[in-house]
């Protein structure tokens, strides 16, 4: 028998861990900058998911970067996981320069997976199966005396364990024997059947109990949440999955579904408190955002469609209950009743923002100002505006909508001009901008590297001798998405800009079928926020 795990957990409570920077980044047409990396970081972390793996430091230098931009973090719960593998073979730990790269990278764990598959072992590795195990306990011994945590992914698990039990619990446990304070089943190839799953987690717990064990789900069989569901039943205690279900083929276990289940219905204690739960759709929106991704509407929980209702009797049935036709308060993951045919919809989102923004909204609800806010919103959503990853937009909208808002300058006319002589020369592009700032006119001519960055500077020059604070603010990231891709090159594109100015960090939008104007919408929204919320005066003359 095994003796108890320091990681041992009570009865229904779960180890939520997120490998959405490092699983999830494998997916096709996802490329995470290091920028995205950080905010996803803490974003997750302000969430207070338990355990987030950054990713392979050593294995690129985006992932080393990140782990020495998060040495600076200051998380209550979270802890921060580096990814890696087994020594090599022939080489001891100790001497291995991966496993240095995991220890020297200022995570507070490591997470390192080994194989569990006779086939793997001889195949892939080409050793025998003792000098696997061999490796797994000088790797993760050696990983304990320097991390306070460590966890093994037993890579291919299922299928090991279908092919050859035995040596699959053997494996399991070298691992342990060796200090790992958690045990991960891993579904690689995502062909496991939830029952499956479950006799298998079980017959794992009947040899190893007093061991934290974990499940980390592949989705090719569209089961990947299931078999976690069925994994923490038969008594595992750690998830690993990923934000929207991201990751390599047709992805990961989806944690957006996964914590609501085990939390809402099922009891569990994810460790994510009932205000929190309340950001999840919002997080989902955002890592998406990140991603690059449109968000799917019709995603269980926090899609645009999960709790909408289309007329009829179902409309009709939720407003005088709900339960009627809803699984469960969409308030409760943030998320919104959408009645398709009423002009209640979005009502809520409105005044959960005025609240956020200081209004009285019990004073101010029955302001005509707030259903303009809101037919406002609707209007410019159904243009393609988002605003998670664009909070700043946001505000600005319902100021306007409410007209409490004076803005520090306004748009008279820009012009723009792109040149390129001959194949072998770079592009110049030149704008012109005139703004009316008070009552003074100011124009200006700047260049830059392409017309989004000339349009920047030339506002940036117009602007520095009205509001000389504009010199702390940058541009930290630039996205577009094409949002009506049948339309080829007359697509409609949304454009999203990160700004700080060394202290906050905030998010703008703009939407066009012209990417200039796109963008000039959120660079403009993006000097007017940091305007208002430094508390400048509008010039006057």
């Amino acid at each position: 028998m095994i003796a108890a795990s320091p990681m041992s957990l009570a009865p229904k409570t779960i180890e939520l861990f997120d490998t959405t920077l490092r699983d999830g980044s494998q997916t096709a047409g996802i490329n995470f900058s290091l920028e995205d990396k950080v905010r996803i970081a803490e974003r997750l972390a302000d969430f207070q998911i338990g355990w987030i793996e950054g990713g392979w430091p050593g294995a690129s230098p985006k992932d080393t970067e990140f782990f020495e931009r998060m040495r600076q973090r200051q998380w209550a719960k979270t802890k921060l996981i580096a990814f890696g593998s087994m020594a090599r073979p022939g080489k001891s730990a100790s001497e291995d320069p991966g496993l240095r790269h995991l220890v020297d990278s200022g995570a507070d764990g490591a997470c390192v997976f080994g194989k569990s598959w006779g086939l793997h072992v001889t195949k892939a590795l080409g050793i025998s199966f003792s000098e696997n195990l061999d490796l797994i306990e000088d790797t993760i011994r050696w990983l304990k005396e320097q991390l306070p945590s460590v966890f093994f992914d037993a890579e291919h698990f299922f299928d090991g364990y279908r092919e050859n039990p035995e040596y699959a619990l053997e494996v399991l446990k070298a691992a342990h024997s060796a200090g790992a304070d958690g045990l991960v089943l891993c579904d690689t190839n995502g062909g496991s059947i939830p029952s499956q799953v479950a006799a298998t987690v079980a017959d794992v717990i009947r040899h190893c109990p007093d061991v934290l064990v974990g499940i980390h789900a592949h989705n090719d069989s569209e089961l990947a949440v299931a078999n976690s569901v069925a994994a923490m039943e038969a008594g595992a205690r750690m998830i690993q999955g990923t934000m929207n279900g991201i990751g390599e083929r047709c992805g990961n276990a989806n944690l957006v579904s996964i914590i609501p289940i085990l939390q809402l219905k099922m009891g569990f204690n994810c460790g994510i408190d009932s205000e929190r739960l309340k950001q999840l759709a919002s997080l989902s929106r955002f890592v998406n955002e990140m991603a690059n991704r449109q968000p799917w509407p019709y995603q269980p929980f926090v899609g645009h469609n999960a709790f909408a209702h289309k007329g009829g009797i179902h409309a009709s049935a939720v407003q005088k209950d709900a339960r009627l036709y809803e699984h469960l308060d969409p308030e409760l993951v943030g998320n919104d009743r959408l009645i398709l045919i009423s002009d209640q919809a979005g009502k809520s989102s409105v005044q959960l923002k005025m609240a956020e923004m200081g209004f009285d909204v019990a004073r101010d609800a029955n302001d005509p100002a707030i259903r303009t806010a809101i037919n406002r919103v609707k209007e410019l959503e159904n243009r393609g505006f988002a605003y998670e990853g664009a909070e700043a937009s946001f505000q600005l909208l319902l100021l306007k909508a409410m007209n409490r808002f004076t803005p520090f300058f306004e748009l008279k006319e820009f012009k723009v001009i792109d040149e390129r002589h001959g194949d072998q020369d770079a592009p110049i592009s030149e704008v012109s901008v005139t703004l009316l700032v008070g009552e003074e006119i100011t124009s200006t001519t700047a260049r830059g590297n392409g017309p989004v960055n000339a349009m920047d500077n030339a506002l940036r020059e117009a602007l520095l001798p009205f509001y000389p604070a504009l010199a702390s603010m940058r541009l930290t990231d630039f996205k577009v998405r094409v949002l009506t891709t049948n339309q080829a090159t007359r697509a409609t594109v949304r454009v999203l800009i990160e700004s700080t100015d060394g202290h906050a960090e905030w998010g703008t939008v703009g939407v066009s079928a012209n990417m200039v104007d796109a963008s000039y919408q959120a660079l403009a929204d993006a000097i007017q926020f940091k305007l208002m919320t430094d508390k400048t005066v509008p010039h006057e003359q």
